[in-house]
């Protein structure tokens, strides 16, 4: 067995963890869901289970995976030894995989609306016209074949090259970006007409719309943004140091995964509110909606629309990006510290 990387500094844990929570749960998710659920009173239940369930389970399986200092297989087999908990741990290898295979479809449609962000190709006149956009691209064949492809080819190229040279280095880089991309974002959402009533929608409670079946979906996005309950926390804190301090590192990275998402929504919900379009527009908010407030926004200033469109798709990229190698990561492990094959071979059969 080679021998194990570890990540190289506190930054470098708290970008890549961060990497790994934060991705289209906070950014395409974590939006449509607020507006589903009510607004703030949806915020508060999502900042309450955050902070009293799924914190103390992410402290769990950091403590877990740094003490074992193996793969979720591993891990479980250390905490119990001689006995069959073992292959619990299998759970958590073929979970990431499913939720990637998914993912990586979003990822691709992420990829493909960067592109026509890049192509200023937003200049439809129409809500329908928008619709039809991503109709008929997810309907198509061979544009989200390939957007599918491209987008996880990236991923594994990036997982491919291990730990510190690859996710590492990806999370050191893209991170810092990533949180000054939706800041800007944020800053120009807030500032639009009529943006008030969305802050407003973020910040004060309406608790007669929040439903049982939106409390239990508060608590379903804060398990879904930190990773929880898939071993990819687990993996990650395989590779901490003995010397790192898990409270701190692990702190750190909830707190950064919390606050992305608040201003994931103060980045959205403004915006829609400025534009017009009902809140709990659903999953297609970011790929439907957001294209048709960019152009709505533009009129006036068409350079300033295409530029915040760019900067909003190239954050949802990025950011599926550092989930998605996480996912890929967790079968990875297991291949190479349990069946003894090489990094290269591994993330081939991924």
């Amino acid at each position: 067995m080679a021998k194990r990387e570890t990540f190289g500094s506190r930054f470098a844990v708290i970008m890549a963890m961060a990497g790994s929570a934060i991705g289209l749960g906070n950014i395409w998710r974590f939006p449509y869901t607020v507006g589903e659920g009510g607004g703030a009173a949806f915020i508060i239940v999502y900042l309450i289970s955050s902070l009293f369930l799924a914190m103390p389970i992410f402290m769990a399986e950091s403590i877990i995976g740094r003490t074992a200092h193996a793969g979720t297989f591993g891990s479980m087999e250390k905490l119990a030894p001689g006995t069959k908990w073992k292959y619990v741990g299998l759970l958590t290898v073929i979970a990431p995989l499913i939720l990637v295979s998914y993912y990586s479809v979003v990822g691709g449609w992420s990829f493909e609306y960067l592109l026509k962000a890049l192509s200023f190709s937003f200049n439809a006149d129409s809500m329908d016209q928008i619709d039809s956009m991503f109709g008929s691209f997810i309907s198509g064949t061979w544009g989200p074949l390939l957007c599918h492809t491209l987008f996880i080819t990236a991923t594994c190229l990036i997982v491919l090259a291990g730990v510190k040279n690859g996710i590492e280095k990806f999370a050191k880089l893209t991170m810092p970006l990533l949180f000054i991309l939706i800041v800007l974002i944020m800053i120009y959402a807030v500032t639009l007409p009529g943006a008030a009533q969305g802050v407003e929608y973020m910040l004060k409670p309406d608790f007669s719309k929040l439903t049982g079946r939106a409390v239990a979906s508060a608590m379903g996005q804060s398990f879904f943004s930190l990773s929880l309950g898939v071993g990819v926390i687990l993996i990650y804190s395989s590779y901490i140091s003995k010397e790192e301090n898990l409270l701190s590192s692990g702190l750190g990275t909830a707190g950064f995964d919390l606050m992305f998402a608040m201003i994931a929504g103060f980045a959205v919900m403004p915006a829609v509110f400025a534009a017009g379009i009902e809140p709990g527009a659903g999953p297609g908010l970011i790929f439907q909606t957001m294209p048709y407030i960019f152009v709505k926004m533009g009129m006036d200033a068409p350079w300033l629309s295409a530029t915040v469109s760019i900067l909003f798709f190239l954050t949802i990229f990025v950011a599926a990006l550092t989930s998605s190698i996480s996912m890929v990561e967790a079968g990875v492990a297991y291949l190479t510290e349990e069946k003894g094959l090489s990094r290269k071979k591994a993330v081939f059969v991924i």
